[in-house]
């Protein structure tokens, strides 16, 4: 009750109300709970020494060292370099020719590219390793060559799709823009679109870089020699040599200190492109 105007009331101040706990978080809650659980699980329930003896040996792990740096890792980096840069090149080719004014061009490089993305890697290693010396009686020169060209032409179509969808983030007015002061279509595409293009596709590229190197894995199916042994297969080898899984753990280890700063890059090259755009 007030006791005139400008006067304070008697009223109490209201009570403070508790709000209810959103949804989301209980749910954050009992995730947490949850990974708690499984780590308690996992703490309890695996046989740490059994696992030790048969995957974590100390002993092995020192006899990987360093051959498996200086030859296994060296290997599958060789083959990362040889396969992405002629799946670069092919790539672009092949992205040019999906944007292509002309039909056998566009339909080619469809076709290439669906099929190329549409089989599993391996099988095309194989075809490539033993299909084309079989049909075509050629014999891939070099002591990486028949493996990194296999990458090459693997990476290669995936690359091309990046390297269209770059080109077509390309506002069309720099074209326009450039055909206005006297250039060809082609100069064009080679002073204004493709380095703006490849600007945009730099994030994605390094994934697919990423992707090739773990792709290296997969040509100890069409043989390697002793001195090209790439990690998998130095693993596997230590693996047949000591009857225990160690030597493969060390090459996945070695595997993710290869990966893991190239994935970190990405990222941080995405977050830049995002903030320039």
């Amino acid at each position: 009750m007030t006791s005139g105007a400008g006067s304070p009331t008697n009223e109490p101040p209201p009570s403070r109300r508790r709000l209810p706990v959103s949804t989301s978080t209980l749910g954050q809650w009992a995730l947490y709970g949850g990974t708690l659980a499984v780590v308690i699980f996992l703490a309890v329930a695996v046989d740490w020494a059994r696992l030790q003896d048969k995957m974590f040996r100390t002993d092995l792990v020192l006899d990987q060292f360093p051959r498996i740096v200086t030859q296994a890792a060296k290997n599958t980096l060789i083959f990362t370099a040889f396969g992405f840069a002629g799946g670069l090149a092919l790539g672009v080719v092949l992205a040019l020719m999906r944007l292509s004014t002309f039909r056998p061009y566009r339909w080619f490089a469809a076709v290439y590219i669906d099929v190329i993305r549409g089989l599993p890697a391996l099988l095309v290693l194989i075809f490539i390793a033993f299909g084309l010396p079989i049909a075509l009686d050629i014999r891939i020169p070099g002591t990486y060559g028949r493996g990194s060209v296999a990458l090459a032409i693997v990476s290669s179509a995936y690359i091309a799709e990046v390297v269209r969808a770059g080109i077509e983030a390309v506002p069309k007015g720099q074209t326009e823009a450039a055909r206005s002061l006297g250039m060809s279509h082609g100069q064009a595409m080679r002073r204004i679109v493709i380095p703006q293009a490849f600007r945009i596709i730099i994030p994605p590229m390094t994934n697919e870089l990423v992707l090739l190197l773990k792709d290296t894995a997969l040509i100890s199916v069409i043989g390697v020699t002793e001195a090209t042994k790439e990690l998998t297969r130095f693993g596997r080898d230590g693996v047949n040599a000591s009857a225990n899984a160690t030597p493969l753990v060390v090459a996945g280890l070695v595997y993710l200190a290869l990966t893991l700063p190239m994935t970190r890059l990405a990222g941080y090259l995405e977050r830049r492109a995002r903030a320039s755009r």
